[in-house]
């Protein structure tokens, strides 16, 4: 089995080391992901500049591979340059932070590279940790969190693959779990709404010039099967089933 995984936290981050570690055992693993932060970049793709790739050494002596780009490049460059054959699964992930409910999973860039692969045909997780401040720590400029909750419930689902298959129909599975679960066993949950209304603050320069910052007050729904409400109220991990399919309702609209 070959597995490719990537990110949105970079190349460096303790969850894309954590997430190779977990699933090792099962194949061949390549790394291919972001050499800095990319965060909210959802699925931009680099057109008007070059990429670069560098060879780098993960914390544990591993060999991964650094793209100068974001994570659809990443992906591509994973797919496209570094690997012989095309992955039989691409896991995004272990990204630093949940990515529940309709608004995170348009801007992340953890689902922006699950969506690229899965564009490909190829299956795709995406999956994500809730982390409390409280169990964020710092060691020699690193960010430590324990990614052995996420570590167990990415393996269970790495096997059930294995010996079941890939779901027939979905493209992506979005898994989120908590730091410290009251089970390891992911509840199928429907999104949560949680979108931010964007405002725009106007500030100027020591020179008089203005700049701008863009941020946004949280409009949020979290009905009781929803992923945030399993995730955060019932510390429990959730699994949503993502489909690329974005069209509805056809003929109503026909009769519109």
């Amino acid at each position: 089995m070959k597995i490719l995984l990537s990110n949105d936290d970079g190349v460096h981050a303790s969850g894309i080391l954590a997430s190779k570690q977990a699933v090792d055992e099962y194949g061949d693993v390549f790394v291919v992901a972001p050499s800095t932060q990319q965060s909210g970049i959802g699925h931009a793709l680099t057109l008007y500049e070059p990429i670069r790739m560098d060879e780098v050494n993960l914390r544990d002596g591993s060999l991964a591979y650094s793209v100068s780009g974001t994570p659809t490049d990443s992906v591509t460059m994973g797919i496209f340059e570094i690997m012989d054959e095309w992955p039989d699964l691409v896991i995004s992930g272990i990204n630093t932070g949940q990515n529940t409910g309709k608004g995170e999973l348009t801007t992340s860039g953890t689902l922006g590279a699950a969506m690229e692969a899965a564009s490909l045909g190829i299956p795709t997780i995406a999956i994500s940790q809730h982390v409390e401040t409280e169990h964020i720590k710092f060691n020699e400029g690193h960010v430590e969190i324990d990614f052995s909750a996420s570590q167990i419930v990415l393996k269970n689902l790495v096997e059930k693959i294995i010996k079941k298959g890939f779901p027939k129909g979905i493209d992506i599975l979005n898994v989120n779990v908590p730091t410290n679960p009251d089970s390891y066993d992911p509840i199928v949950s429907t999104l949560a709404t949680r979108m931010y209304w964007p405002f725009v603050e106007k500030r100027h320069d020591l020179r008089g010039k203005p700049y701008y910052w863009i941020d946004g007050n949280l409009y949020e729904d979290n009905p009781k099967d929803s992923d945030f409400h399993k995730l955060v109220n019932e510390n429990k991990p959730t699994i949503t089933p993502l489909s690329l399919d974005m069209v509805k309702n056809l003929e109503e609209f026909k009769k519109w």
